[in-house]
């Protein structure tokens, strides 16, 4: 009888860890979607030509943004900045032990006291723009990021480039990002920083890129449109996200590039170099944003103004070899009234 239970028992195992590998908790995690926290994220990225800080892609744009980021700022001159405000900065940087506390509290400080003229949001999910990749990996949460007033783009543009353009589900949120902030606690990853980085500022390019190209003839050269910023132990990075080879085969590249890097802790000139460049690249990133929105709107304003014509045309053809013409007294205006946007 021994041999028999026995023989028992290890089939009753062998079923129960069939089962428990068929489990849903199983199953879950074997569909978990993979994220900035897994080393193999970065390849992934790689894998579908989003390539972190590649240099030697620099973009065509590169040295004029640099040189946009060094035009000094009234708001950090001596007399607005003093040794001793710094000095309270770097107290407040260095007790941030976690990344909320580093947005809420030394973030605000490097951005200024004018940041809120700027449209933003706040930890929101990217849940409406469609993948990068092939759709396992996680939805891009920056932690902050701008956009612009949604109800400035034609309803035509939003609805035809609403998942490349507008984030997140949410009404109203600012569109399109192209100005992202990824921060950290002290004991925070570096590396995790920096391919979330990587991923909010593709998401940033592909959204300018495909404002800018709307009903436009297709346009070749390597410009940045999209700023992605870090914060890690004090220390300040700012990249640009660009796309090369559109319209190829292998489908668009994403490239992103440093451009500077300032230890905000270090002295008070480092600090005013540091904060100046972030807000003269948030600057910048605004005028990108107006730009492609203006001339997006453009493009559909002359086409509905070219069909208006064409109809108006039309009709007036179509009323003048219909024989004699009513008297007029009769109000024929009003359907073509109506049909005018």
């Amino acid at each position: 009888m021994g041999p028999q239970r026995s023989s028992a028992r290890a089939r009753s195992r062998r079923s129960e860890s069939k089962s428990s590998r068929n489990s849903p908790a199983t199953s879950s995690k074997a569909s978990a979607r993979t994220s900035a926290y897994d080393r193999n994220f970065e390849q992934h990225l790689i894998d579908h030509q989003i390539y972190p800080n590649n240099r030697a892609a620099k973009p065509d744009n590169w040295a004029d943004i640099n040189l946009r980021m060094t035009q000094p700022r009234a708001s950090l001159s001596p007399s607005k900045l003093s040794e001793e405000a710094f000095e309270k900065f770097q107290k407040i940087s260095e007790s941030a032990l976690t990344e909320a506390k580093v947005m809420n509290t030394a973030f605000p400080i490097i951005l200024g006291s004018d940041a809120t003229d700027i449209p933003s949001e706040q930890s929101l999910l990217f849940n409406n723009l469609k993948s990068l990749t092939d759709e396992t990996v996680v939805d891009a949460k920056p932690d902050f990021y701008d956009g612009s007033e949604l109800e400035k783009i034609h309803p035509e543009i939003r609805e035809s480039l609403s998942s490349t353009i507008i984030p997140p589900t949410l009404r109203h949120a600012p569109c399109p990002p192209n100005f992202f902030m990824k921060a950290k606690g002290p004991d925070g990853s570096a590396a995790v920083a920096k391919r979330q980085a990587c991923y909010d500022g593709a998401f940033g390019a592909r959204a300018m890129t495909s404002m800018r190209q709307y009903r436009q003839p297709p346009i070749l050269d390597h410009k940045a449109l999209s700023i992605t910023t870090t914060f890690h132990d004090s220390c300040l990075r700012l990249y640009t996200t660009h796309i090369t080879d559109l319209g190829s085969e292998d489908g668009p590249r994403y490239h992103m590039t440093q451009l500077r890097s300032f230890a905000m802790t270090d002295t008070v000139e480092t600090f005013r170099e540091g904060a100046s460049a972030l807000r003269n690249a948030r600057d910048w990133a605004m005028e990108q944003r107006e730009q492609v929105i203006s001339t997006a709107n453009m493009a559909v304003g002359m086409d509905d103004s070219r069909t208006s014509a064409s109809k108006s045309a039309f009709e007036g053809d179509a009323s003048t070899e219909g024989g004699p013409q009513p008297s007029k007294g009769r109000n024929l205006a009003a359907p073509n009234q109506s049909a005018q946007p």
